[in-house]
């Protein structure tokens, strides 16, 4: 997928780099923390259309439900090369798509749950990405993200905020993002904010904060 600003092609340029060594390099961490945080993730995803934003290599796939129709995302061809392999493996019968989260090519009213993890850390226009979730999903939709943050410990937060430039240009990802707020400036529905691991891993539970449309809703 060509165009987007240069913030974006950068973005994408990083992860297709980086996705050869992807899950390598993050192996220990996805065991050791990461791993069971997905599964508790999409343990309360409802059924229905749901859309993975930031597919990656596909790392979530494994704890898909059964009774959800997955369609998946990434702005990297890359990674998402690598996601094909594993749903194929998995048996996955879904719908991968290369596509930036802040210009999604889904019609609006779309989806009855999106998901991301680790995703709106490394997307340009935070903001922009999280109102194109709301666009595309139905009213009440829910949405559920994973997700770092910067540390409310002041130490912690300043020595994050240095090491944040490095961090973008080796791995892509803002170390220092404060995404509860970014959701809610968004327009979605903050409803619940789980802290998972030392007020820096978060699992965040919004829902699409708009008109009921008189459509029935997936649970």
């Amino acid at each position: 997928m060509a165009g987007g600003t240069r913030e974006t092609k950068a973005a994408r340029s990083r992860y297709n780099r980086n996705a050869r060594l992807y899950d390598l390099s993050e192996g220990f961490v996805e065991k050791l923390l990461f791993r069971r945080h997905r599964a508790r993730l999409w343990s309360v995803i409802p059924g229905g259309c749901v859309l993975e934003v930031g597919v990656g290599t596909g790392k979530n796939m494994p704890y898909y439900p059964s009774q959800a129709d997955v369609v998946a995302i990434d702005l990297s061809e890359e990674m998402l090369r690598r996601a094909r392999k594993r749903a194929q493996a998995l048996g996955l019968p879904m719908s991968l798509a290369c596509m930036d989260a802040q210009s999604l090519a889904f019609v609006d009213d779309t989806f009855d749950a999106v998901v991301a993890s680790f995703v709106f850390c490394s997307v340009p226009d935070a903001v922009r990405g999280l109102r194109e979730v709301l666009r595309v999903s139905k009213p009440g939709a829910k949405v559920l993200l994973l997700v770092h943050v910067r540390s409310g410990n002041p130490l912690v937060g300043l020595l994050m905020d240095l090491a944040n430039p490095l961090m973008v240009r080796m791995a892509g990802a803002n170390i220092n993002r404060d995404t509860v707020a970014n959701v809610a400036i968004s327009g979605l529905k903050v409803e619940d904010v789980a802290d998972l691991w030392a007020g820096i891993v978060k699992l965040i539970s919004a829902r699409a904060d708009k008109p009921f449309d008189g459509r029935p809703q997936v649970e």
